[in-house]
C-alpha cells in the first residue's frame, strides 16, 4: 500500500538492507511498526492488515462451503498477515507461500517480524517457496484451489518491471492454469482497475468483481476476484 505520512510520524529506523537479485530490500521500524521498502517503493507495514486478511477471507468464501481441505498458494509473505490469517482458518488444507526475497523470509523465521508469523510458519500445513511467483506459476505443475496474490501495490503499480508479466494476457493464462476448476483468483490492489477486471474476463474468468475494504490511511484498499469455472 502507498506510503502516506503525517507530519507528525516518527522517523524510520533502518534495521536491515540487503542487495539482492531483485534490487533493494529494505526493514524499517516506524515506532511500533515495521515497513518493507523493495527498490525504494513503499510494499507494506504492520500499521492496519484489513487488507491483506480479506484477501484470504475472499478467497476462501468464494470457493464452495463443501470443498474438503482447500489449498492455497499466497504470494509473497510481506508482514505475514494474509500468512497468519490462512493459518488460522482451519478449513484450508496446504497453505503455500512464494517468496522471493530471501531477506523477507529471514526477517520472519529469525528476525523481528518472527513476533508475527513464528506460530503460522511452525503450522505443519504451511511451506515457503523461496521462488519468484511468475516463474512459479509458469513452470510447476502444482495446482491450488486459491492464489491469493500481493506482490506489488496493484496491477497498475509495479515493484519491478518483471511482475509485469503476472498481470498480462500470458500471465493470467499461466494464473488460470494453475488454479482446480472452481478455483479463485485473488489479487490486492491499493485501487480499483477497470483494465484489470477486462483482463481477467479476456484470459477466461468468469464472477469477475472487485472487494473494497476500508483503511486506516482513509483511501480504501481492494481485492479483485476471479473464477475458473470450468
Amino acid at each position: 500500500m502507498p506510503d502516506i505520512l503525517h507530519s507528525d510520524a516518527p522517523a524510520p529506523v533502518t534495521l536491515d538492507r540487503r542487495e539482492g537479485p531483485y534490487g533493494e530490500v529494505v526493514l524499517r521500524r516506524r515506532g511500533d511498526d515495521f515497513e518493507i521498502i523493495a527498490n525504494g517503493c513503499f510494499l507494506m507495514d504492520t500499521s492496519d492488515g484489513r487488507s491483506e486478511r480479506l484477501l484470504i477471507d475472499a478467497a476462501l468464501a468464494a470457493l464452495p462451503a463443501d470443498r474438503p481441505a482447500p489449498s492455497v498458494l499466497i504470494g509473497g509473505l510481506g508482514v505475514g498477515f494474509s500468512l497468519v490469517r490462512a493459518a488460522a482458518e482451519p478449513r484450508w488444507g496446504r497453505i503455500a507461500v512464494a517468496e522471493r526475497e530471501q531477506a523477507i523470509v529471514d526477517w520472519h523465521r529469525e528476525g523481528p517480524l518472527a513476533a508475527i508469523s513464528a506460530a503460522a510458519l511452525a503450522d505443519p500445513r504451511t511451506g515457503i517457496l523461496t521462488t519468484d511467483l511468475v516463474a512459479h506459476l509458469s513452470t510447476t505443475t502444482d495446482r491450488y484451489d486459491a492464489l491469493c496474490l500481493d506482490i506489488d501495490n496493484g496491477p497498475d503499480w509495479t515493484v519491478t518491471e518483471d511482475n509485469t508479466s503476472l498481470y498480462s494476457p500470458a500471465g493470467l493464462a499461466d494464473c488460470r492454469a494453475r488454479l482446480t476448476p472452481g478455483g479463485v483468483l485473488a489479487v490486492w490492489s491499493a485501487q480499483p482497475s477497470a483494465d484489470f477486471e477486462q483482463a481477467l474476463r479476456n484470459a477466461g474468468f468468469s464472477g469477475v468483481r472487485t472487494e473494497e475494504v476500508s483503511v486506516a490511511r482513509g483511501v480504501p484498499d481492494v481485492v479483485h476476484l476471479a473464477l475458473r469455472t470450468d
